[in-house]
């Protein structure tokens, strides 16, 4: 199931964050409380991800490590 934002932007879950930075979704949950990444909450409270801005810092990362 795909969930989408009201501007139809695909929201991701920590788990799907954590296996593109190859990290436990609990270190996803922590950035996102350190206000390292955004993250939108659910109605039911679960924090959601948008998908461009985890690729957007995904990039950045993978950028700085090829320097």
């Amino acid at each position: 199931m795909t969930i989408t934002h009201e501007a139809g932007e695909r929201l991701m879950t920590p788990g799907e964050v954590a296996a593109m930075f190859r990290v436990d979704p609990k270190t996803v949950t922590r950035w996102a409380s350190a206000g390292r990444i955004g993250s939108i909450r659910t109605p039911g409270g679960h924090r959601r991800f948008r998908e461009s801005e985890v690729r957007t810092l995904l990039d950045g990362l993978t950028s700085e490590a090829h320097r």
